[in-house]
């Protein structure tokens, strides 16, 4: 891809790049706890229904989160952001790895597991203490329940975060996407709404995806060797 304008360059990461750190993905073996389907638990009806279940789930979540470092492909992201001077990170981990790394411009689709949010009133909040030691951690401007604040199973997604991401995918020149299933909506749609505005498209993934005929070049095998090869071959010069 030598000559190839890197600038901006956005990149799209899905649970994939984090697999490799150890964090399980919704859709894997990883996907059970307790016996319930991860995908049941992450839902508002199930918080309402059950929030200490919940929390007791992501709690378990948060103590895996916290005992996984970054990996080689995060660490490559931030060095290429820290050397190019337009670059954007839109993620659909609620790990925060990608700033454990160093990575700055990140666009969270899907939330932070770091941070809640009171069911109620909406105020946010970090924290980062594992476990929860109050189980159900509680709103200190209105008292009702905080939850993660991570987007669930049937909600929308943070109007302003995901019209940020559609922008940056529309400005892009090239958008490399990481280790995303590309079946999970909208954020599939952004490396298309790429293509459509003229860049070019690098897939790293383990395996084919539904995005796999689209893109101009694929790089398969694990994100932490492929991608920084990748950099290697492509960089500015210093």
């Amino acid at each position: 891809m030598s000559g190839v304008d890197l600038e901006p360059l956005v990149v799209l990461t899905g649970a994939g790049i984090s697999a490799e750190s150890g964090i399980p993905t919704f859709r894997g073996d990883g996907g059970i706890w307790e016996q319930y389907r991860a995908t049941d638990l992450a839902t508002p009806a199930s918080f309402k229904r059950d929030p200490d279940l919940v929390w007791r789930f992501y709690n378990w979540r948060r103590e895996m989160v916290f005992n996984c470092n970054p990996n080689q492909a995060h660490k490559t992201l931030a060095t290429i952001e820290n050397q190019l001077s337009n670059f954007m990170l839109i993620t659909q981990n609620i790990d925060g790895l990608h700033q454990a790394a160093g990575s700055r411009h990140v666009l969270e689709l899907h939330g932070s597991i770091w941070r809640l949010r009171c069911s109620a009133c909406n105020e946010r909040w970090e924290d980062r203490r594992v476990p929860i030691p109050e189980g159900i951690p509680l709103c200190s401007a209105c008292g009702s329940m905080g939850r993660p604040d991570v987007v669930w199973f049937g909600e929308a997604l943070e109007t302003n975060v995901l019209q940020s991401a559609y922008q940056a995918a529309a400005q892009a020149k090239l958008m490399l996407v990481i280790g995303t299933s590309a079946v999970v909506h909208p954020a599939a749609e952004l490396p298309l709404v790429a293509r459509s505005a003229g860049a070019r498209l690098v897939e790293f993934n383990v395996e084919d995806t539904p995005l796999t005929p689209f893109v101009d070049a694929v790089l398969q095998g694990p994100a932490t060797q492929q991608l920084e090869q990748w950099w290697e071959r492509v960089r500015p010069p210093a």
